[in-house]
């Protein structure tokens, strides 16, 4: 029995979580999970490819010849950093809009599945992703040249000023997500810092503004750098927190020659957020997760899964559950720990979690009664 998470989730269950604003943007895709075929029963039945490193051998043994992988179709669903980030937080009964990719002049009807506080406003069609699932992880294969039209212009086009600024001025939080794959995202922060920060009231209790790079191995550093740099301009007017996963936060570090492998994650995380002078760092391998705010180094483990039922979007979870514990007024520690609840319930059941069921999940958790 962990008596701490027992006490959080005792402490979730005496809440009333207000009804929070937010704006989310601004990618937007249609994700095909898929299986890769490792031997076919019949027509309806078999046994998939396990993990990535089995995926790889077979690539590996086809080289100079040719082979045939089937993939096969589970589901189409909701796809991008955003849209399920926004899915996640939607089922605490916030009121946000999301704004980004969901299709031009209409909005595409898988988009349609989100929860009814979401207002909708789309200025580009979304990408598309086909989503390898494995035991030890995703290969995830986009087609994302859609993604060029969302810009800065296409946004004021669809949106307005006014709209714009109204919709910032009253948020709780603004998520900006998924910049690896906009190619002009960096350029859309640089213009709402000039020309919509401005018209901006300055908080006591700032909005979080959360950040979420999305794997920029694929961006030269000169391009990483910049963003990154951008984003202190936004402490103004907001708490900036930038979200990583393992890989990122040391692909970040070795870019910027801020560390390497035989770097620790602590060492890891401190290194980047010296480097960048943000309010928060946060970054969340599988098993863990950490944060420095106000320079206090924060780490917790997680509720692991070894067979998880689902795993693309479970970063996106955790970055859902630790934004609503700084929202909900939580510590660093507690938010860590809503954020891995958050995704930790999302693996085991392919969905996110209502706040009871994410109360109930860490209440079970605590106990030892999850596997």
């Amino acid at each position: 029995m962990n008596n701490y998470i027992v006490n959080l989730a005792e402490k979730l269950k005496s809440m009333e979580p207000k009804n929070k604003k937010m704006v989310i943007g601004f990618d937007g895709f249609i994700d095909e999970i898929i299986h890769a075929v490792d031997k076919r029963q019949d027509s309806n039945t078999f046994t998939r490819i396990e993990t990535i490193s089995d995926l790889a051998k077979r690539i590996e043994k086809a080289s100079g010849l040719s082979t045939n992988i089937e993939l096969y179709p589970l589901q189409q669903k909701i796809g991008g950093n955003g849209p399920i980030m926004c899915n996640a937080l939607a089922k605490h009964d916030a009121s946000i809009t999301y704004i980004g990719a969901l299709g031009v002049p209409n909005i595409h009807e898988v988009f349609y599945g989100m929860p009814k506080n979401v207002e909708l406003y789309s200025f580009a069609n979304s990408g598309h992703t086909d989503a390898i699932e494995f035991n030890d992880g995703k290969l995830m294969f986009g087609k994302m040249s859609s993604l060029n039209d969302v810009t800065y212009e296409n946004l004021i086009k669809t949106l307005g000023m006014e709209k714009l600024v109204s919709l910032l001025s009253e948020t709780d939080l603004f998520a900006a997500v998924n910049w690896s794959m906009i190619p002009y995202m960096t350029d859309l922060w640089e213009k709402i810092n000039l020309n919509v920060l401005p018209l901006l009231p300055i908080k006591e209790k700032k909005p979080v503004f959360f950040i979420d790079l999305a794997d920029p191995e694929k961006r030269e550093v000169s391009e990483i750098k910049k963003a990154l740099l951008l984003l202190q301009q936004f402490k103004s007017h907001f708490y900036v927190v930038l979200g990583l996963n393992k890989k990122e936060a040391y692909d970040i570090a070795s870019m910027l020659s801020l560390g390497d492998m035989n770097s620790s994650l602590q060492e890891i995380n401190q290194s980047i957020y010296d480097y960048l002078n943000l309010d928060s760092i946060v970054i969340h391998p599988v098993d863990k997760s950490c944060t420095i705010v106000d320079g206090i180094y924060y780490e917790a483990k997680g509720p692991f899964a070894s067979k998880p039922k689902l795993t693309t979007g479970a970063g996106d979870n955790f970055n859902s559950g630790f934004v609503f514990g700084l929202l909900l007024g939580l510590d660093p520690m507690e938010s860590l720990h809503l954020g891995m609840a958050t995704s930790g319930y999302y693996v085991r059941n392919a969905m996110s979690p209502t706040y009871n069921e994410l109360s109930e999940f860490m209440l079970n958790w605590g106990n030892g009664n999850i596997e």
